[in-house]
């Protein structure tokens, strides 16, 4: 039987994962909400499920739900995530939300708290370390094919003129590109950042802080380095990450399209490109949220959940130490789960 699911907030993220759904013979989507009503009535129509304005409605409606996807905004893309996702595991509905977890700390840890109480699937939509290119690397690294790891280096930038918030560019953008760090290195202890806002084109300031760059330490003793901006990129190079070992890195290139190989004493390196036949990022919704339906249908314990509500927390912990780094000009030492 497929895993029915629901859809809560139907703008465009809302609309890939309905879309992720529908493509797959072990998925239907049964329910599609928003609080906009033509926008859930017009999904409905699209993929023959049954169209609700809230989450209440749509929980009292006795719609059989067996998972559902949280792809709601809000401020800083986080600040809606907390009521809906808090509804559905009350109702013992397992949820994959979208990233930011929250952009509230407080609201972030209360979502993994409740799934923890409840005993529910809680993941997040922290699709970069799902690439087939991701995994391959991961194989590196677990078969100690790299050594011992000693540096992790990440650029993610994107041209992106949004000034909703000053804190919007790390909240809502680096959930990703941190979550990939700790996908090779575990968890960071400490952290020492600093900011700069950009200029728009029109030549004035920016609202926000569009420019960061961070150095992190790792609980293992793996050092990190995160550049990041919203005012860099133009339509490629926008993502790299490289993994350096004492026997070998590797650096992967667009969250999933280009993966090299290089060994420390050799010269005899290695490239692959297009995984998986994976070819850009749009796609890697399609595999985080394979894997998402694949653990539900095969009935994967709440700890064993791919990408987690938890390990979105601890990347959201991150960001908020680095913000504190640069508001009071120290290193700043992590918050743990």
């Amino acid at each position: 039987m497929p895993l029915r699911v629901a859809i809560v907030g139907m703008g465009n993220i809302g609309n890939n994962h309905a879309g992720v759904y529908q493509k797959r013979d072990d998925s239907e989507v049964v329910a599609v909400c928003d609080i906009i009503p033509e926008k859930a009535d017009k999904a409905a129509e699209r993929y023959g499920a049954k169209a609700f304005h809230s989450v209440k409605e749509m929980l009292d409606s006795g719609v059989e739900i067996d998972a559902a996807s949280v792809t709601t905004a809000g401020k800083e893309n986080g600040g809606d995530h907390y009521k809906p996702t808090m509804e559905l595991l009350n109702a013992g509905i397992p949820v994959l939300g979208e990233k930011p977890i929250s952009n509230n700390i407080r609201e972030a840890k209360e979502m993994v708290a409740l799934a923890k109480e409840k005993n529910l699937r809680y993941g997040v939509n922290l699709n970069h370390r799902f690439t087939p290119a991701a995994r391959r690397a991961k194989e590196w690294v677990e078969n100690g094919r790299l050594g011992e790891l000693n540096i992790i280096n990440m650029t993610m930038w994107i041209n992106n003129p949004n000034e909703s918030s000053e804190w919007f560019h790390p909240r809502a953008l680096h959930p990703h590109s941190i979550d990939v760090m700790r996908y090779f290195g575990g968890d960071v202890t400490h952290v020492q950042a600093f900011f700069k806002r950009g200029l728009k084109p029109n030549g004035e300031r920016r609202v926000g802080w569009s420019n960061l760059q961070a150095n992190m330490l790792f609980d293992n003793g793996i050092i990190g380095h995160l550049t990041g901006s919203y005012d860099a990129g133009g339509s490629y190079g926008l993502e790299t990450l490289e993994v350096v070992g004492s026997q070998a890195r590797f650096v992967l290139r667009e969250a999933c399209e280009h993966l090299e190989f290089y060994p420390r004493f050799s010269r005899e390196t290695e490239r692959f490109d297009y995984l998986g036949g994976m070819m850009g990022f749009n796609e890697t919704f399609g595999s985080r949220i394979g894997r998402w339906v694949e653990q539900n249908l095969a009935g994967a314990s709440p700890q064993e959940i791919d990408g987690s509500g938890e390990s979105a927390l601890k990347a959201q912990l991150i960001i908020e130490a680095m913000i504190e780094s640069w508001n009071t000009r120290q290193v700043v030492e992590v918050e743990q789960v």
